[in-house]
């Protein structure tokens, strides 16, 4: 059993009263790692009391805030504020990672067609073409324009890029000519505008891209010569009469 004693010593008088205080006992079992004994006692110099350890070695040691905050056991709790800036940086970032990388900011198909080589063009200036059928109301052709838009970026000066529009019934002869029945329908040309195969509806962008590598290297085919993925019905297209004749969407 360990002791805990308690000890009041007053001044030898005050204001004429003179007493005498006996210490008292109070014996308690507690574990020998912890404080055996405490002493408190007013000292001449300050009026407030002061707590002294007495631990098992029977050395003394003083205690402030710092040390017994230390001696709990409990760490400091982190700073919040600090901790909701790290959190709101970090959503930011994973944010503006997503949207680079997926979304491609704006790209439509009128981008497309405003980049896009007149038809007549690219048959007749010695390169190999890509010729996409499309229409604005094409789902699939909406999804798949930033794609199309890059590898358009990359490989423009070496491939003709033309975007012809299957609402247009100036593109008639063409929609028989290349057997389009789904759209968006890809059709690779060779430098004599002759088809060497096509791509149609939602694929891995990694056909197109392998497509049009082989094109641009001038090889005798493509790897992908007849694909078909998810499309929409050329049958359910919107005919309009032509506005502009000159125009090659």
């Amino acid at each position: 059993a360990a002791r805990l004693v308690f000890s009041l010593s007053l001044p030898s008088s005050t204001q004429g009263i003179n007493r005498k205080f006996q210490p008292f006992l109070l014996t308690q079992t507690v574990a020998p790692s912890r404080v055996r004994a405490l002493r408190c006692q007013a000292t001449p110099e300050s009026s407030e009391p002061q707590e002294k350890l007495v631990v098992d070695n029977g050395s003394t040691s003083e205690t402030s805030p710092a040390t017994k905050e230390a001696s709990s056991g409990f760490p400091e709790s982190p700073n919040r504020d600090v901790n909701r800036r790290v959190a709101v940086a970090s959503v930011v970032a994973a944010l503006a990672l997503f949207l680079s990388t997926r979304l491609d900011f704006g790209i439509s198909l009128k981008d497309l067609t405003a980049s896009a080589l007149p038809y007549e063009e690219a048959l007749s200036n010695g390169k190999p073409t890509v010729v996409e059928f499309y229409a604005d109301w094409c789902e699939v052709c909406r999804e798949l324009a930033p794609d199309v838009y890059k590898i358009e970026q990359q490989y423009k000066d070496k491939v003709n890029f033309v975007m012809l529009n299957v609402d247009n019934t100036k593109w008639e002869q063409e929609l028989d000519e290349f057997g389009v029945e789904g759209i968006p329908h890809f059709a690779f040309l060779d430098r004599q505008g002759n088809e060497e195969g096509n791509v149609v509806g939602r694929l891995p962008r990694q056909y197109l891209v392998e497509n049009v590598n082989a094109l641009a290297a001038g090889k005798q085919s493509i790897p992908h010569a007849r694909a078909v993925g998810q499309y929409s019905s050329a049958e359910a297209r919107k005919v309009h009469q032509v506005t502009d004749p000159l125009s090659h969407g």
